[in-house]
């Protein structure tokens, strides 16, 4: 049964969170740039593995996955294809989000030895939270097929609004609605105690700041979601496909997030390769689902038949490895292009971001 796939996943999920919180960093340290790039290439390299296991599962239909109604519907190929676009789209987006955790992190003037803890427990909230709002997008779906529509209306919005906004470097936690609640809620210090959320102060408890950044952390990881998880339903149905990807992405981002406090120079057009996937995706989605509009066709004005008219009039789906390798060169060629911005000033250009 397909049960014991997702306790088996969870279980690896709860086994990763506990060793790296109580184990390899029961401390808190200033985490190097060589240990954040140990443990992201560890993690990425943990989601690699995942690959194969993704395919034998999928392509024997062990616990059932890949079946409907006992016809196989998703083949170990493409099971694995999805698994990795989910992935990398997951990875690359985080990578912007984690620019407004740095900019969380300055502002709070969080000492860098407690960023791990905070980030830490941030991530095991964004599994549970994540994992919840991927439940209720996949619910909503199956009931709702329409809404598939609306999501990749709103990641071609969402691509084309990144290519003309500028980068959140005017990014004022004090000024968002968020921080205003949560103050309003928990009394908070004016001081960090150690890597304590809670103290006591004139014998009466309170939140300390390290708290009140952890909550301000959910608060945009939930903002966050309302991107990654129309995403992640354009590249896969498969919900354990969907679940996995997602959280092999975040189970990265601690480590990730140092290595980019030391790196941001160079990713400088990241956010435009972004843009251009998540229009890919979304208008991918939206036509694999226009053959629909021909059942319209009866109550359309004439004008409107030429538009219909190359509209495909049946099912159409992108083939996944396509879609992997469009997304793959996409960022890549951001990569190369930022690297070779970045080059000429060197490490200075990063303070000017």
């Amino acid at each position: 049964m397909a049960i014991w796939l997702w306790i088996g996943f969870i279980g690896f999920l709860l086994a990763f969170m506990a060793a790296d919180l109580f184990v390899f960093h029961r401390r808190n340290q200033v985490i190097t740039i060589k240990t954040a790039l140990v443990w992201t290439a560890v993690c990425v390299v943990l989601a690699l593995a995942f690959v194969p296991i993704i395919y034998i599962i999928y392509e024997r239909h062990i616990f059932g996955m890949g079946m409907a109604d006992g016809t196989p519907v998703l083949n170990g190929i493409d099971a694995s294809a999805q698994f990795l676009q989910g992935f990398i789209m997951e990875k690359a987006l985080s990578v912007d989000n984690l620019f407004v955790f740095a900019l969380i992190f300055t502002h709070f003037s969080v000492p860098r030895e407690y960023q791990h803890r905070v980030l830490t427990w941030g991530i095991i909230a964004t599994i549970i939270m994540r994992g919840t709002v991927i439940g209720l997008a996949i619910g909503l779906l199956d009931n709702f097929h329409w809404l598939i529509y609306i999501a990749g209306a709103f990641l071609v919005y969402t691509g084309f609004k990144m290519f003309v906004v500028k980068d959140d470097d005017e990014f004022d936690p004090d000024k968002s609605l968020a921080v205003r609640v949560i103050r309003r809620i928990v009394p908070v210090t004016s001081e960090y105690h150690a890597d304590k959320f809670m103290a006591r102060v004139n014998g009466k408890m309170c939140a300390t700041p390290l708290l009140l950044v952890l909550l301000i952390l959910n608060v945009v990881d939930i903002i966050f979601a309302v991107d990654s998880v129309p995403a992640i339903v354009a590249i896969t149905s498969d919900s354990f496909l969907m679940f996995s990807s997602n959280m092999f992405a975040i189970l990265g981002l601690r480590a990730l997030y140092f290595v980019l406090a030391e790196a941001m120079a160079y990713f400088r057009y990241l956010k435009v390769s972004l843009a251009f996937i998540l229009v890919f995706v979304g208008g991918k989605m939206l036509f694999e689902g226009a053959y629909t509009l021909h059942k319209l066709e009866a109550y359309l004005p004439d004008w409107a038949d030429p538009l219909v008219s190359w509209l495909p009039d049946a099912p159409y789906k992108l083939n996944t490895l396509v879609s992997l390798g469009v997304i793959a060169v996409t960022l890549a060629i951001g990569m190369i292009a930022s690297h070779i911005r970045a080059a000429p000033t060197g490490g200075d250009d990063r303070h000017g971001q």
